[in-house]
């Protein structure tokens, strides 16, 4: 198990707009799916899912930028660093993307999802592939495997 110390904080590469987490990921995720191949300017974006009461903007007032559809991806007004989502109808976690935390962590993808859009020379270290998302009934096993294998201190 890696121990991770709560809280962690992090921002956009400009430093103007930074959040705090205070609770662990429920999940950590890479999406294969083209639009955040497009938006990562990667072959897959890497997300942490974190229950909406842990995470806060502490600082500066990010945008919305990508497709301004129903899911919301939020931006750095300055810098455009993509930060994170709020996906559409799930107001329980919010999906951030661990590259902006100032300490490595949880940036190993536990599952990775559309696998159907992955480039052929991609991978990723993930346990759990799903060619699109995972089966809903699938995320409660899920998410409790990720627990015991990822241990935060507070």
């Amino acid at each position: 198990m890696t121990e991770k110390a709560l809280p962690i904080e992090g921002s956009c590469r400009c430093g103007q707009v930074r959040v705090r987490i205070e609770a662990q990921p429920l999940l950590t995720m890479a999406c294969h799916c083209t639009g955040c191949q497009k938006m990562s300017a990667g072959a897959y974006s890497l997300s942490a899912a974190i229950p909406s009461p842990g995470f806060s903007v502490i600082k500066g007032e990010p945008v919305i930028g990508g497709l301004h559809g129903a899911s919301r991806h939020y931006f750095c007004p300055h810098c455009m660093s993509w930060m994170f989502t709020r996906p559409e109808g799930v107001e329980e976690f919010v999906n951030i993307r661990p590259g902006i935390l100032d300490q490595p962590v949880w940036s190993k993808p536990f599952i990775e999802t559309f696998t159907s859009e992955k480039l052929p020379w991609a991978s990723t270290p993930a346990k759990h592939s799903f060619e699109q998302f995972p089966p809903f009934e699938a995320y409660g096993e899920l998410i409790s495997e990720y627990a015991k294998e990822n241990q935060v201190r507070a």
